[in-house]
């Protein structure tokens, strides 16, 4: 084999990524992280290696160039798995194209993208949710809130900042129920240190059933080669996990049909001059019975394995267009598949879509539900064990943390 690959990151995007490649081409992905997570850290399908200043960006490249030289007889594919990573390759890209095999697409793409106030600003021709983009220096404009009204969302415009700054009860989105509670999570924001803007936003009511995932591959040329549309059953309740799906079931909407949607969403797209993977997170809007786009993640998301489950390879996609330069066909992937991270009970219990919950328990029968962190071929019995808590600990979480 005349490639390896390299994933930058530790989290459950990595692991599967990992273990696409290990799939198809039944090798170990090379892995870089800042630090160790249970999902890549004790795993035999994988190479990891800690490298604690990877995302300073005097030694992100330093890094890299090592790596390459240690392997510069073989092309290799480098990919993030989470924004910072993505971030700082794009932003090194000139350089880094030279030993490395990657999607490249501007800066000023990736900040569209990445930060919230300017996709909300730039992305025309999209639905979204009605919204105030608040300057964290200046008053609030109680007039606007009162537009929009309670309950509001309220999320951070760049949020690899707002992490950097971490405070007592900080929510990765909040759920704000009035004034009291705005003005409360605001100053415990601006307190933290964190100075850029805020993202206010109309709540577009229903459960997590009303969310939606999509994803898309945009070859080397710019064009949508592989796109989906799966809609989310369930999302993590935890502070910082609210925004990332649990239970996702590719081919399906008890909210009407996608085919609208998904046309514009690979008409707007593909202006953009974008490359690689993306995905789009959405909510079914029942006021207007639109679907209203949320944002768009420059990435695949850490739900994306049920495209390898429906047959097609993330990893593959890659390294046909980029390492071996194939013509890709366009294919929608319409088939039913479910990925969960979660046990069946917790489907059972919190699961309130009656039709979606039957579609689930279908493929269940048939086979079709996929955990991306539960591999045959990943039989550690540390692993295993870790699992079988990890699954325990969905009890409590969902018990104790009600969106």
């Amino acid at each position: 084999m005349d490639f390896e690959v390299l994933l930058l990151g530790s989290d459950i995007n990595t692991y599967y990524m990992a273990r696409c490649l290990h799939e198809e081409y039944g090798k170990k992905a090379y892995v870089i992280s800042k630090f160790p997570m249970m999902f890549t850290s004790i795993s035999k399908i994988l190479n990891l290696k800690i490298e604690p200043k990877i995302q300073e960006k005097e030694t992100f490249v330093k890094i890299l160039k090592k790596f390459y030289n240690e392997h510069k007889d073989k092309k290799i594919l480098l990919v993030g798995t989470n924004d910072n990573y993505v971030r700082l390759i794009i932003e090194n890209q000139d350089y880094l194209k030279k030993y490395f095999y990657f999607p490249t697409f501007s800066v000023e793409l990736l900040n569209n993208m990445l930060v919230k106030e300017k996709f909300y600003n730039n992305f025309d021709g999209l639905d979204k949710p009605e919204t105030y983009i608040y300057n964290t220096l200046e008053k609030l404009d109680m007039d606007k809130i009162k537009e929009l009204g309670y309950p509001l969302i309220l999320k951070p415009s760049d949020g690899i900042k707002y992490h950097e700054h971490e405070f007592d009860n900080q929510y990765k989105v909040f759920k704000i129920k009035d004034e009291e509670n705005l003005k409360s999570v605001i100053n415990d924001i601006k307190k933290s240190g964190y100075k850029d803007n805020l993202i206010i936003q109309k709540f577009i009511k229903g459960d997590d059933s009303y969310l939606f995932d999509c994803v898309a591959y945009l070859d080397r040329y710019g064009k949508v080669k592989l796109m989906t549309f799966a809609q989310i059953a369930l999302q993590e309740h935890t502070k910082t996990g609210i925004g990332n799906a649990t239970v996702v079931v590719n081919g399906v909407s008890t909210h009407g049909s996608f085919e609208k949607i998904t046309k514009q969403l690979k008409k707007i797209i593909e202006k953009e001059n974008y490359h690689g993977f993306c995905e789009f997170d959405l909510k079914y809007d029942p006021d207007d019975k639109k679907f209203k786009v949320l944002e768009i993640n420059p990435r695949q998301a850490r739900c994306s394995y049920y495209l390898a489950f429906a047959g097609f390879n993330l990893i593959k996609y890659l390294v046909d267009d980029l390492i071996y330069k194939k013509d890709l066909e366009y294919h929608f992937i319409d088939k039913k598949v479910c990925l969960s991270f979660v046990p069946k009970n917790i489907i059972k219990k919190y699961v309130f879509d009656k039709q979606l919950k039957q579609e689930i328990f279908k493929l269940y029968k048939q086979g079709k539900v996929v955990n991306p962190l539960k591999y045959k071929k990943d039989n550690l019995f540390k692993r295993k064990l870790w699992l079988i808590v990890r699954d325990f600990n969905y009890n409590k979480k969902y018990k104790n943390n009600r969106w």
